[in-house]
């Protein structure tokens, strides 16, 4: 009930789903950073204080909590959060108390780019940036994007690949799920 639906629910039936992804981890870097360095400047003042000083002592401890508890949001909104492509649109579900979900046709897609930057490439990352027909869309610029050379390829064969060679692999796909009795959309 208060967990957020998953991505596979906001599929039609005749949609198929290439990609299913969450932001890269490195994200969470500068979290990380400030959170640690927060922890650290409470312990160092924690031990600078006097013994008497009990009041600043809780004040300290709770204000710890406080970015403990920032903290473990973010990494429970980078976990819910979804980057999910389908042979039709793209989408991102996001949103740990109220559920955003943006997305994309594929039909649109006019350009599509993906950059690296030094850190990306040491850590596995990219951005994605998709162009669409004279407007700004919700989905233009994805950054962190794991695996960015498999999912630049698989959307570019997705937008600008031989549709009728995916429709018949499309079919195949189906008709084998079916024959072992699973649904389209695992």
């Amino acid at each position: 009930m208060f967990a957020p639906r998953d991505p596979d629910e906001y599929l039609l039936g005749t949609e198929r789903r290439v990609i299913r992804v969450r932001r890269h981890w490195a994200t969470l870097l500068w979290d990380i950073f400030e959170a640690a360095a927060l922890l650290t400047g409470a312990v160092l003042i924690s031990h600078l204080l006097p013994s008497d000083a009990a009041v600043f002592q809780n004040i300290l401890w709770y204000a710890a909590l406080l970015v403990l508890l920032r903290f473990a949001y973010f990494v429970i909104e980078w976990w819910v959060e979804r980057i999910v492509v389908t042979d039709k649109r793209f989408m991102i579900t996001s949103g740990v108390f109220v559920t955003k979900v943006a997305m994309m046709p594929v039909t649109k897609v006019t350009d599509l780019t993906y950059e690296r930057s030094l850190g990306g490439r040491m850590f596995g990352y990219g951005t994605l940036i998709v162009e669409s027909a004279g407007q700004i869309q919700a989905l233009n610029k994805i950054e962190y994007l794991p695996r960015p050379e498999e999912v630049y390829d698989a959307i570019s064969e997705l937008v600008f690949g031989d549709k009728k060679a995916q429709a018949e692999r499309f079919s195949m796909i189906k008709a084998q799920r079916a024959a072992r009795g699973k649904k389209m959309v695992p």
